[in-house]
């Protein structure tokens, strides 16, 4: 069997990083918006327990690729459970997301790693188990399980779903990759930014939290959040490299796009409330 499902990119439409807990691991409040732009996993079941990374990625070793984790981390968790060896599969992965752009590329790729395997292997795990088995992977990873739009706090994990408008994005991507371990460890990072709820964020908005710092650190970014701020508010998502902005049409953010310098990639999509691979999964 065969199964093909995109693997969606999402925003942070803020971030506020509340504290630092002893693990150190940071706790924060964001808004996930999930979009119809990402990247694209085929999965083909194999009569052998063998899982087969077929397209690497650049500088990636497999044994570190997500995809291989998490797929890794699915059968393990199925052989405990039931004891018998689990078949494998040949993983095909379509890399649209930029690596290293605060767009959670590697999360969402592990997640439909997850839900698609699940159901080749005919395993009937819930979300929720799934999301489990993700969690250790990466904090971003439960949010793209359970394929909503949704507030999180926590180091992520604690969701709740929010309805939003379905609006238009121009995301840009200023070719530099920021790695997220060393924006959390660095000094200047403010780890205080008062609580609010999901009502006062949509009332009056929030901010990053690790905007300033990455700024400071890439000059890109900061360029390029200027520059699309001329157009619309303009933010950075998660921690960096990418920027984005809203608009009330696509035809306005296209148009925009259109008119970047020519040293930077964009994309332009649409926020969705339900993920594009819960989407997919409905007919299987």
């Amino acid at each position: 069997m065969t199964l093909t499902l995109p693997a969606p990119a999402k925003l942070n439409l803020f971030l506020h990083i509340t504290g630092r807990r002893a693990d150190g691991y940071h706790e924060l409040q964001t808004l996930f918006q999930l979009l119809d732009y990402g990247d694209e996993l085929t999965f083909n079941s194999r009569s052998d327990s063998k899982i087969h990374l077929l397209t690497p990625m650049a500088g990636v070793a497999n044994a570190d690729n997500l995809v291989m984790r998490a797929a890794l981390a699915l059968q393990r968790h199925a052989r405990q459970k039931s004891g018998a060896i689990h078949p494998g599969a040949d993983i095909s992965l379509v890399k649209r997301i930029p690596a290293g752009g605060g767009l959670g590329g590697g999360s969402s790729d592990a997640a439909t790693t997850l839900l698609a395997l699940n159901r080749l292997w005919q395993l009937d795990l819930s979300l929720s188990q799934l999301a489990a088995i993700g969690l250790p992977l990466g904090a971003d990873i439960p949010v793209f399980i359970y394929g909503q739009t949704a507030w999180a706090e926590g180091i992520g994990e604690r969701l709740t779903a929010v309805e939003l408008a379905e609006t238009w994005y121009l995301v840009l991507h200023p070719k530099c990759h920021v790695s997220t371990a060393e924006i959390f460890a660095d000094k200047e990072l403010t780890r205080d930014t008062p609580a609010i709820t999901i009502r006062a964020f949509l009332g009056q908005g929030g901010k990053n939290s690790c905007q300033p710092v990455v700024e400071k650190h890439y000059p890109e970014v900061k360029k390029a959040r200027q520059w699309l701020d001329n157009f619309s508010s303009a933010s950075m998502t998660g921690t960096g490299a990418c920027v984005f902005a809203k608009f009330d049409s696509e035809a306005l953010a296209r148009a925009v796009l259109a008119a970047k310098p020519g040293s930077w990639d964009g994309f332009v999509a649409r926020g969705v409330n339900l993920s594009p691979a819960h989407t997919a999964l409905k007919p299987f």
